[in-house]
């Protein structure tokens, strides 16, 4: 286990999945909880969880494309704490029919917390930001979008793979420039994970056939999974750990 005593974090997309866990491990791991969610009761939820397990939380109702918001749950987060030692910029969607709103959650969401937030720990003692990429952020994704005929493609995956991308050159450069400032950045890139954006794809057998040989152990991950790469980016076990996009994939980008 890592120890965050005495810290506290901000994690957006907190409501569900990956958020959720990340918030519960980073919790029992001893720090205060700020759970940031579109959807308020979600929110809540994670946040209650926190609390009946003895730890400390508070939930934030928070739309990561409107940069004002992502300001103010950062500001919201030091005062509720009386600190901010770090942010998982978490929240997401998955690729649909709009590039403009993939782009605004998945690209400018994740650059709006990590912008504000490393000015803020510049200023303030420094810190950690972890950003969620994807393999879809390392590689050409290989999946079911893949395997459409031409007529059906839409802007969906190509709208993600770009925002997952930007999400690991914004690491990159964040990690440089906030380095000497005491603030780490780093980005995991997931494979497919057991949650709500996987879901339809896990309900069809031969698409959960097909997604499970893409990855070497031979199975999908689990949110608990990215949860502890989470974690320990966090925490000072990482301390000399800055820049990196670790992929927690199953093996997926090893083929």
């Amino acid at each position: 286990m890592n120890d965050l005593s005495g810290k506290s974090a901000l994690i957006t997309g907190a409501g569900n999945g990956i958020g959720r866990e990340s918030a519960i491990r980073i919790a029992t791991d001893g720090a205060a909880i700020m759970c940031a969610d579109l959807d308020t009761t979600a929110a809540e939820n994670t946040a209650n969880i926190i609390i009946q397990q003895g730890g400390k939380a508070e939930a934030l109702t928070l739309d990561v494309a409107s940069e004002d918001a992502v300001k103010s749950a950062i500001q919201d987060t030091a005062t509720a704490f009386g600190r901010l030692d770090v942010i998982f910029n978490n929240a997401g969607i998955g690729g649909g029919t709009d590039w403009q709103k993939t782009i605004s959650v998945n690209l400018s969401g994740v650059y709006y917390g990590l912008h504000h937030g490393a000015l803020y720990m510049a200023e303030h003692g420094g810190g950690a930001i972890i950003n969620t990429s994807s393999i879809a952020g390392l590689v050409g994704v290989v999946g079911p979008a893949a395997t459409k005929s031409v007529a059906e493609i839409g802007p969906g995956a190509g709208s993600y793979v770009a925002a997952k991308h930007g999400v690991v050159g914004l690491t990159r450069q964040y990690a440089v420039m906030f380095g000497k400032h005491g603030v780490r950045v780093n980005a995991i890139a997931p494979g497919y994970i057991e949650t709500a954006m996987t879901e339809n794809i896990r309900g069809i057998p031969e698409s959960l056939e097909f997604l499970e040989a893409l990855h070497p152990i031979g199975r999908l991950g689990l949110p608990e999974e990215i949860a502890a790469a989470a974690a320990f980016l966090a925490s000072d076990d990482a301390s000399f750990i800055t820049g990196v996009t670790l992929p927690v994939d199953g093996g997926y980008t090893a083929r």
